[in-house]
């Protein structure tokens, strides 16, 4: 796929071959070579800065995604404000988990893998079909993922079929689970799953929920040293994503500020957080 260095004005021939509306089979017939998954593998185990907890959970009107912003390698911290949550359209997003690299390098390449088709297909890929696309994506990797360079994400979005919000989770091999009311992923994702089991309710607000995903971020870097908690000194608070009919928002620093500045006040007060009913 050689760019045309005639002064000619044409596309490549590749650009004008008729073919799939996936971005992913375009490259695969024409430029192989760009897959992440037909790179040469390395030799042993590779050490790379590794992205933690990502957490999500539904309300009656969306879904909330969010992420600690540490970045580990090995015992070190290797960035303390790295970036794990994105859009992957208007009505989707994706977290990551694994290496941080090349899980930023597959949420770009899903992007545009959504964007190729609606541009193709005149239509927007249904909330299944994403989350398949990006099964498909983490399937391709599985060689990295042997020599210890995995991408385990965490999507959701807005069904506009079904009228709300839905989480779907993954393992290395690209096995895909719809999760039902909340999920995680990630180092920490053990002492925060535990966390939004003993709050969790079907009937949160909007703002219950993202207080919710906050209180689970705070109790997974409790206990997960490869988790981040909010960092008050440095401003570094979780990023909290929420996805409705209205589309994909993410909340504001101001917003992220508030809220985590409120459940780290709480946290003085209750240093195990808000506590469940027995019954």
């Amino acid at each position: 796929m050689e760019p045309n260095t005639r002064s000619t004005g044409r596309l490549p021939a590749a650009f004008l071959t008729p073919g799939s509306s996936s971005f992913i089979d375009f490259l695969a017939d024409h430029s192989p070579e760009l897959l992440p998954g037909n790179r040469k593998l390395p030799e042993g185990i590779v050490e790379a800065p590794h992205g933690t907890t990502i957490v999500a959970a539904t309300f009656p009107g969306g879904v909330v995604l969010a992420g600690d912003r540490r970045a580990t390698m090995g015992n070190m911290i290797a960035q303390r404000d790295i970036e794990k949550v994105f859009p992957a359209d208007e009505y989707s997003a994706v977290g990551i988990a694994g290496t941080a690299g090349l899980a930023v390098e597959m949420v770009k390449l899903f992007q545009l893998e959504l964007e190729h088709f609606e541009k193709v297909e005149g239509a927007t890929l249904s909330l299944e079909g994403k989350a398949n696309r990006l099964s498909t994506m983490i399937r391709s990797n599985l060689g990295m993922a042997m020599q210890g360079l995995a991408v385990v994400p965490l999507f959701a979005g807005w069904d506009e079929g079904r009228e709300k919000g839905r989480i779907f989770s993954y393992d290395v091999t690209g096995g895909r689970s719809e999760e039902h009311g909340f999920a995680a992923t990630g180092s920490g994702s053990i002492f925060a799953r535990g966390s939004m089991k003993k709050l969790y309710r079907e009937d949160l607000t909007e703002q219950q929920a993202t207080t919710l995903v906050v209180q689970a971020l705070y109790d997974a870097a409790d206990d997960d040293s490869a988790t981040g908690g909010p960092d008050l000194a440095r401003r570094i608070f979780p990023i909290v994503t929420v996805i409705t009919d209205e589309g994909f928002r993410r909340l504001t620093e101001a917003e992220s500020s508030e809220l985590a500045r409120s459940v780290t006040e709480r946290r003085l007060e209750q240093p195990d957080g808000p506590r469940a009913a027995l019954l």
